[in-house]
């Protein structure tokens, strides 16, 4: 199968000046540790609309140090033997839930974001999964559970919320039945929704509190 229209798209609006950049506002390098993530589509046709599509997320173990019990999207550090950030993103991925490389078309690299609370930069690495296959959990430490999510739950305006914790931070959320997907993941969906020009008007003013689930038991992950 060819890429998808709307993926084509996409792939033509990142590769614009600037577009990247609108997507990790406010979160810009901090020359911090380099690490990479990769936002993986999946398109059933290609003629599918944008709430057709899903996305690949994962579940972090509730066990972990940082961003623990938080959805996430593949990824980790860029370690000495990577090449690049994109080769880095595709080797996480299969790393933790067994995406296989050779499956994968990327479509865009954006710049990198700080993450405050782990101190990386992390280049988010955008893909179109042009051979699905089943996924699984390779990494049993690292990962609880994978997901594959709708996009058009994601636009859908009633899923939409601004999340807050009790120390004052805040930022855009999604709650697509029992997951609450908020910090960093949260902020990069927002940014990716609009500048692809799928998102729909929403009630930032609907403020809801991280759930235990997803939110570091020590509260002290901000998800920044």
């Amino acid at each position: 199968m060819r890429c998808p229209d709307v993926l084509a798209r996409l792939e033509s609006r990142l590769a614009e000046p600037g577009t990247g950049a609108r997507v990790v506002r406010g979160r810009e390098s901090r020359r911090g540790r380099a690490a990479a993530v990769l936002i993986l589509f999946d398109a059933p046709s290609v003629d599918a609309a944008p709430g057709d599509l899903e996305l690949v997320i994962i579940e972090k173990s509730a066990h972990l140090r940082k961003h623990a019990g938080q959805c996430a999207f593949p990824g980790g550090r860029v370690e000495p033997g990577d090449a690049s950030s994109e080769e880095a993103a595709l080797r996480e991925a299969r790393e933790e839930v067994g995406i296989d490389a050779a499956t994968v078309e990327l479509l865009g690299v954006l710049p990198p974001a700080h993450v405050a609370v782990t101190g990386y930069d992390v280049t988010p690495v955008v893909g179109w999964w042009r051979e699905p296959h089943p996924l699984e959990i390779v990494d049993e430490i690292e990962i609880a559970a994978v997901h594959r999510i709708r996009v058009g739950d994601l636009i859908d305006p009633a899923n939409r919320v601004t999340w807050r914790l009790p120390m004052g931070h805040s930022g855009p959320a999604f709650v697509v039945g029992e997951l609450f997907i908020w910090g960093f993941t949260g902020h990069l969906i927002d940014g990716l929704l609009t500048v692809a020009g799928w998102e729909r008007p929403w009630d930032a003013r609907r403020v809801a509190l991280v759930p235990e689930r997803f939110l570091h038991r020590a509260g002290l992950d901000t998800g920044q």
